[in-house]
């Protein structure tokens, strides 16, 4: 789990941001980029880096996910009806590994796609072991039976630093969710603030 720690830092301390909200975050101490000269990139950002660093800012956050991956989501954004910012958001929150973390089975956005690898994760009563598995209103997701007693499952549910948002209904007692409603960008409980329109800015340029 070490690289995962240090390539989540790591995304951290390139924005100059908290961007999951976690007290043990170097930002916390520091909020200057890495290197030597990080004290001193201060300019002021173009429009294009503007909407460059909003896209990286998202993508980190939902755990670094690869820019074709990215970009994918993004296309079927603007096929559907209505905002696109919006509908990048939503489709962002649908996927499995977003709502394991989200229901608070693990403490953080890459230990979830991590641990739904490891087969872990059953939707619907059948495992699933695919992170970027787009789920529908109405689905349940649980934690298997023989993991349910995992230290990283009985730490995260004791997580103070953030809450189970209303879009996602948890019982931790049985260690499953069931996934409401798509949210909008308000519904998300990001710790910074995130600017979805900037991205749609970016790729339609």
């Amino acid at each position: 789990m070490t690289k995962r720690n240090e390539a989540k830092y790591k995304i951290d301390r390139r924005m100059g941001q908290n961007i999951w909200g976690r007290p043990k975050s170097p930002v916390n101490k520091r909020e200057y980029g890495p290197g030597q000269h990080g004290q001193r990139r201060k300019g002021k950002l173009s429009d294009f880096g503007t909407q460059l660093r909003a896209k990286q800012k998202l993508k980190g956050y939902y755990g670094n996910i690869s820019e074709r991956q990215f970009y994918a989501i993004y296309v079927e954004a603007t096929r559907m009806k209505g905002d696109s910012g919006e509908n990048l958001i939503g489709l962002l929150e649908r996927r499995l590994d977003t709502v394991v973390y989200r229901a608070k089975f693990v403490p953080t956005m890459f230990a979830a796609r991590q641990f739904i690898n490891h087969g872990h994760v059953k939707v619907n009563g059948r495992r699933v072991n695919i992170p970027s598995y787009k789920l529908k209103v109405g689905d349940t997701v649980e934690v298997k039976d023989a993991s349910k007693q995992l230290a990283l499952v009985l730490e995260a549910n004791q997580l103070a630093e953030r809450d189970v948002p209303d879009f996602i209904d948890a019982d931790h007692n049985k260690q499953s969710a069931k996934f409401i409603r798509i949210p909008q960008l308000a519904d998300v409980p990001f710790a910074v603030q995130m600017e979805p329109h900037l991205i749609v800015e970016f790729y339609s340029r």
